[in-house]
């Protein structure tokens, strides 16, 4: 079986969701070895970072190949969460199970969609996650309609995934909840202790 996944969020280093995409790959690797997996990453300013994580892995193991882009999150957001186009094989060929990010949910060919949600704060509580987009011109700085982002991207995981991990049950429940999925798309799996 040849399984995609993506290690975007590896880039944004000391972040929960950053270290549990490196040790769910780690894992996953050092018990797939009938598998072959191909690792996509994308980042501009980062992608150093995926590479080096990749080269790692592919030197580690032989099963293992990895496909690392330059392009911001940004424009896969309005290419795959917005416009929803570009299916992911014609990046990193098929595969039979794509695992997409905490992000982004590219169109699928033929590939089964699998992601992880780790939370729906957004949904709970959205006036505390930067409802509205704002602009710091002192700071220079962008904040994205996070809400929006969330709604966006799940609205897209709810039509091309197959299968959803949730690292809860409150979890779980906030996903039937928000955005009406039935329990049989949903598998609580815990986040492990390192």
């Amino acid at each position: 079986m040849k399984i995609g996944i993506d290690i975007s969020q590896v880039a944004f280093e000391h972040t929960g969701v950053s270290r549990y995409v490196q040790r769910l790959v780690t894992s996953i690797l050092t018990k797939g070895a009938g598998h072959h997996y191909i690792l996509f990453g994308a980042s501009l300013r980062r992608r150093h970072m995926l590479k080096a994580f990749a080269a790692s892995l592919e030197k580690k193991y032989a099963n293992v190949s990895s496909v690392i882009i330059p392009v911001p999150p940004i424009l896969l957001d309005i290419v795959w969460n917005r416009l929803h186009i570009v299916p992911i094989e014609w990046i990193i060929g098929n595969v039979d199970v794509f695992w997409s990010s905490d992000w982004t949910q590219p169109p699928l060919i033929l590939a089964k969609g699998v992601t992880t949600v780790h939370d729906l704060v957004v949904f709970t509580y959205p006036n505390d996650a930067h409802p509205e987009p704002h602009i710091d011109i002192k700071q220079g700085q962008f904040r994205a309609n996070i809400v929006g982002v969330h709604k966006r991207r799940l609205h897209w995981v709810k039509k091309e995934c197959d299968r959803i991990f949730c690292d809860s049950i409150a979890t779980k429940n906030d996903v039937m909840k928000f955005l009406s999925i039935s329990e049989d798309k949903l598998t609580v799996v815990y986040p492990g202790y390192p």
